[in-house]
């Protein structure tokens, strides 16, 4: 086996085909997106099923059927994809699997492209699921094949919980020699196992609990995942766990102090007699971990227990910050500040390191939509038809949710996936006199915009859908969706009608328009919006990300004509195009005239119907 630079979510990928996962399922979100990519690119050696579920519920579901019969499971999501998947979860705890199932649910620490910090290792707590903590690639790819393992011993789902940086990072790897699944799974039919009865929840859990209190505590404090690393030199004592184990160490060695440390890397059940030991052996500890105060609570809940007469530091005491992402250079300064180091003695930040110079703080640069994207239209189109109206726009998750930012303003409200559809139907039935709006992408759309529809026509609502359709699952990757036509496994299929599924439960008008003909997508929606009870603009243009792909063309960036142009610069406040900008020339009244980027400019023409000279060409 050769060595390779292999990304976390890949390393995940490896572990998983390493240990024979016959089927894997999953919903695309950031930051745990790219696993099940990197698996599909082996499918045909693997002989592993593999596909995109319409959400985290199904991707669960489908991943347990496979894993009743026998075969060994996997399924992906971010950690607010869990709680659409809970349902099934939750279920799948009391019930049991019978093929090793193993559910990774990536936390986003910061947050970095998420709604919340929620902490996947409180629910693996909640839901009486045992839970494994990465803090490396290599140890990912350890982790996942050691899930399986324990999945099938407990016949129970394991979580394995990567954070951003565990998933995008990269380490030096084996990567291992991959064989084809072998599989004779069989369903065996077993109404007392497989059919969840009260009865039968009620003896699963007190097997459970047994398991989570007494059987995998003591396991796990013999866990290789666990590791102490003590010195009898220092004073200082820590615990970590996930990345924040890495920062620690990597603190600890630019800082050259001696210290104890303990690494969890199997939070759920805690492994009580370890760190009973690692306790009684220090007087004071400090914990560091991002997102909840997770191993901190555990340990207080120890130390109480056995009444001990140790300091335990933290997010509680606020000794740590409370949210957001750890680095090296937090814990460093946190380090420096428990061992009454100066930063001097310490060394130089990692930042300046090699430079006397302060290096001044990174520029404030909000995400935006790209140039040419077809969003831009879309609002725009909605904010001109509705001037003057009391309206309501509700918005969901996914690119589009940029559609907040200024000059276009067209997001009020963003909760959770599909939301934007069952919060509409609030606005109206409060306020019958509001035009309410909702903005969802095609691929939200099937993942959890249907039953919104339903609800909205079953109890006549009066709204206005608008369907963002780009043909992808732009935000997290451009991965298909049952609206592309194609599956995982590469099979061309037909491609299920967004506008079939609208009028078979009731929506009328249904629409369809290109969000860059800006006169007829304004007509489109003053004809929608008029109409009685729920209706539904399509916005049909692709992602400029996947157009070309999907045959194109693009007609040629625009450019402005300097001697027709006012000065305005309606086209700048009014759509926010980031190929837009005011240019140093000024025109013959000495207004400065705006400019168009040819590098980023797709031609997509909006601009030229805002401006009122016809200076953009």
């Amino acid at each position: 086996m050769q060595k390779q630079m292999i990304m976390g979510n890949q390393a995940i990928a490896l572990g998983a085909l390493k240990a024979g996962v016959k089927l894997v399922a999953g919903y695309p979100g950031t930051p745990s997106s790219e696993i099940i990519e990197f698996i599909s690119k082996y499918k045909d050696k693997t002989k592993t099923y593999v596909e995109w579920s319409v959400n985290e519920k199904a991707a669960v579901e489908v991943a347990a059927g496979a894993s009743y019969a026998g075969n060994r499971t996997l399924v992906t999501m971010k950690q607010v994809g869990l709680n659409v998947a809970s349902d099934p979860v939750m279920c799948l705890s009391y019930v049991g699997v019978k093929g090793g199932m193993v559910i990774v649910s990536a936390d986003d620490p910061g947050p970095i492209s998420s709604q919340t910090e929620q902490d996947t290792r409180n629910f693996a707590q909640y839901s009486k699921i045992p839970c494994l903590d990465p803090s490396t690639p290599q140890e990912a790819y350890e982790m996942i094949q050691e899930a399986f393992e324990l999945s099938e011993k407990y016949n129970t789902p394991v979580f394995v919980r990567p954070t951003t940086r565990v998933d995008h990072a990269y380490e030096s790897m084996e990567f291992p020699e991959l064989k084809e699944v072998s599989s004779d799974a069989e369903f065996t039919k077993d109404t007392q196992r497989w059919v969840i009865f009260p009865r039968t929840s009620y003896m699963n859990h007190k097997r459970i609990f047994e398991r989570n209190e007494s059987t995998l505590p003591k396991e796990f404090s013999k866990s290789r995942f666990n590791i102490v690393k003590n010195s009898s030199e220092s004073s200082l004592s820590f615990i970590a766990g996930g990345i924040s184990y890495c920062y620690l160490m990597e603190a600890l060695e630019i800082l050259k102090i001696p210290a104890s440390v303990l690494k969890i890397g199997t939070p759920y059940p805690f492994p009580k007699e370890l760190a009973l030991d690692f306790l009684k052996a220090h007087s004071e500890v400090t914990v560091f971990e991002e997102l909840d105060p997770f191993l901190e609570e555990n340990l207080f809940l120890l130390a109480g227990e056995k009444n001990l007469n140790v300091k335990i530091h933290g997010k509680k005491d606020r000794t740590v910050p409370e949210a957001g992402e750890l680095s090296v250079e937090i814990i460093k300064a946190l380090i420096e500040k428990t061992a009454g180091i100066t930063p001097a003695a310490g060394g130089a930040s990692l930042a300046n390191a090699g430079n006397s110079a302060q290096v001044p703080e990174l520029p404030v640069r909000p995400p935006v939509l790209c140039a040419g994207c077809p969003h831009r239209g879309s609002f725009y189109a909605v904010k001109q038809a509705t001037k003057d109206k009391k309206t309501a726009y509700c918005g969901d998750i996914g690119c589009y949710t940029l559609g907040n930012a200024k000059p276009l303003d067209m997001c009020d409200t963003c909760l959770c996936m599909g939301a934007d559809i069952t919060m509409a139907q609030g606005f109206f039935h409060t306020e019958p006199d509001r035009l309410c709006f909702s903005f969802i992408g095609d691929s939200t759309f099937f993942a959890s915009g249907i039953t919104g529809v339903v609800n909205a026509v079953y109890n006549q609502s009066h709204q206005t859908l608008c369907i963002l359709d780009n043909s992808t699952t732009a935000m997290t990757g451009h991965q298909p969706h049952p609206g592309t036509g194609v599956t995982m496994m590469g099979q061309i299929v037909d491609k299920i009608s967004i506008p079939k599924i609208l009028e078979s439960v009731g929506v009328k008008p249904i629409i369809e328009v290109n969000p860059f003909n800006l006169e007829e997508a304004v007509n489109a929606v003053k004809e929608a919006s008029s109409a009685p009870g729920v209706s539904a603009v399509i916005f049909k243009s692709p992602c400029i990300s996947v157009a070309s792909k999907l045959g194109y063309k693009f007609p040629g960036h625009k450019s402005v004509d300097s001697a027709k142009c006012i000065g305005c610069q309606k086209c700048i406040r009014e759509l926010g195009c980031p190929a837009l900008s005011v240019s140093l020339t000024k025109n013959e009244k000495g207004k400065q005239v705006v400019e168009i980027d040819s590098s980023l400019c797709t031609g997509c023409s909006l601009c030229a119907q805002v401006c009122p000279t016809g200076a953009i060409s």
